[in-house]
């Protein structure tokens, strides 16, 4: 056992009673024991990209498809909803596995696997361990949608004496914007090995109309909403959040909401009495203008059947969520003062006066304000996609490194 793995098992031991009250499955995987993955194709070498969850895996969509052709791809994910996620967008092009903890052990088992080429991590996801067996291995490692909010940051400034030789063996970051830059080279990054390359997330935001999502329709029959009435969706929804919106909501209008966690669920419903659950057929009562998505993979149906889209973990005490998807389906957008983990694309679509930020005190007043002005949503909306057309072409940039970055690994291998 190496003095960081007896860190790591001394922290375990500490954090004990919270991890442990959060449910946790695929434990064999996650101590690495990964099945050997045998190549797709003879010949062609191979990447692995590391999402550790729902966001980034989300941020691939456009990315996997422009690597497939030219390499034999895996993606790992570290969270169950991310894994499903994966596995539902990506299966037919890409082999998806559970990312390991990061105990030394662990990480040798997922790499003997595995044995990537070249290694992607998308935003932060740089594991002392990990980094430190590709470099044994001399497999080169790279950050892609390189993100470092200001919060982690000063988490990870606390580390930085045991965290800078970490970040100086990545091979490239390519980051997000400007700030992150600063961050990542304050980290231990050379600044020539660290550029701006935009979010991919503005690419995975397919813009598309709303009667052009399948799933629209069949959900809302499903779940009762009347189409003849204005509804509000409220995606990534977070503790108290669900009560407020259930408080704001203008009468006779109906809301949805999207917990971002399934463990708030059973408390999301208890905090909107009488609503429609989604996974339970025939809860509520059809006269209800209250539902729950309690449910994996269907948001961006539901973002496609609103007249509002509100982001969630915005109005309390986190950090935020990604407003992209309800704004590339052509829906105004609002969002909370709380949204610095995306302050980035909250301020470009502010700038372009696509999305509306409001406070508690005046989210009623807002939302109000809005239903009676169709002019008002159809602007903003359209300014919102015209932002998004204009931000995009990150994930070309991203594939251009990385199949670089396997040319590289090819010749020096």
């Amino acid at each position: 056992m190496t003095p960081l793995d007896l860190a790591y098992a001394v922290a375990a031991a500490v954090l004990a009673p919270w991890w442990m009250r959060k449910a946790r499955g695929d434990w064999p995987a996650r101590k690495g024991h990964t099945p050997a993955l045998q190549p797709s194709t003879p010949d062609r070498r191979r990447l692995l990209l590391h999402a550790v969850s729902v966001g980034e895996v989300n941020a691939l969509r456009h990315l996997v498809g422009l690597l497939t052709p030219h390499c034999d791809l895996v993606i790992s994910v570290g969270t169950d909803t991310g894994i499903a996620r994966a596995r539902e967008l990506f299966s037919s092009q890409a082999r998806v596995v559970r990312y390991p903890i990061d105990f030394s052990r662990c990480v040798r088992r997922f790499l003997d696997a595995v044995k990537p080429d070249a290694v992607g991590l998308v935003e932060l996801e740089v594991w002392p361990n990990f980094v430190r067996e590709c470099r044994l291995r001399r497999v080169p490692i790279t950050v892609i949608n390189g993100r470092l909010s200001e919060r982690s940051f000063r988490g990870y400034r606390r580390l930085r004496p045991f965290l800078r030789s970490t970040f100086a063996s990545i091979e490239h970051a390519a980051v997000q914007d400007a700030d992150y830059q600063e961050r990542f080279v304050a980290m231990g990054v050379p600044r020539d090995r660290c550029t701006i390359t935009g979010s991919m997330k503005w690419d995975a935001a397919a813009i598309a109309d709303p009667d052009e999502i399948p799933q629209a329709i069949p959900l809302r029959d499903a779940m009762g909403i009347d189409p003849s009435r204005p509804l509000i969706v409220a995606g990534s929804t977070a503790e108290d959040e669900e009560a407020l919106l259930h408080a704001a909501c203008p009468p006779g209008v109906q809301l949805l909401c999207a917990p971002r966690k399934p463990e708030h669920f059973d408390a999301a419903a208890d905090a909107m009495p009488g609503c429609v659950r989604r996974s339970i057929p025939g809860s509520g009562s059809r006269a209800s203008d209250r539902f729950l998505l309690d449910t994996i993979g269907e948001l961006r149906a539901a973002y496609a059947l609103a007249d509002i889209a509100v982001i969630g973990r915005s109005f309390g005490t986190l950090f935020g969520s990604d407003p992209i998807e309800p704004a590339a389906l052509g829906k105004p957008v609002l969002i909370g003062p709380a949204y610095t983990d995306f302050t980035n694309i909250v301020e470009t679509l502010r700038l372009a006066k696509g999305i509306t930020i409001a406070r508690r005190d005046s989210l009623s007043r807002v939302l109000a304000d809005w239903l009676d002005h169709p002019d008002k949503r159809a602007a903003a909306a359209q300014n919102a996609r015209q932002a998004i057309r204009s931000a995009q072409g990150a994930s070309r940039r991203h594939a251009d490194l990385l199949l670089s970055l396997l040319q590289r690994s090819a010749v020096s291998g």
